[in-house]
């Protein structure tokens, strides 16, 4: 298959606020009662906010279709456009076609499950496995030089 020509994204501009938003509401989720006895919620929600960010969100700060299809792809694991629109309703509850972070982050701190918080959870799972190294890169001696 042919990869589609990667059309310049703007996202650095709209990041901003965007992120602002996602951080007003995940006040909002940290204040409800709902979710009091939730471990670690402010760590997930900042997971969260940055995994809902990492998806590529059309321009209405929502996650759409291609948004959950590129996605998928980029975890290696791929979707049909029916599964696609099976794992959108999921999150939604079948109202509407794009997930909201609200939506998001209910599903990945709700009871039921989802593909696509298995798939969320999964995906932070293989990244544990390899941990970045961390720390200062180690020190090149003279001989390893070209």
């Amino acid at each position: 298959a042919m990869a589609a020509p990667r059309r310049p994204s703007g996202g650095g501009l709209r990041r901003a606020p965007q992120d602002g938003r996602l951080e007003e509401i995940n006040k909002e989720f940290l204040s409800d009662p709902k979710f009091s006895d939730e471990e670690d919620l402010e760590e997930k929600l900042a997971v969260f906010k940055e995994k809902y960010m990492e998806f590529d969100l059309n321009n209405q700060g929502e996650i759409d279709l291609m948004s959950v299809k590129r996605m998928m792809e980029k975890m290696g694991a791929p979707k049909t456009h029916l599964e696609l629109k099976k794992m959108i309703s999921e999150v939604t509850g079948g109202v509407s076609e794009t997930i909201s972070y609200q939506d998001f982050v209910n599903v990945m701190l709700g009871k039921r499950s989802a593909v696509l918080k298995l798939v969320m959870m999964f995906e932070g799972k293989a990244n544990e496995n390899n941990p970045k190294p961390s720390g200062p890169p180690p020190e090149r001696d003279i001989s390893s030089l070209p």
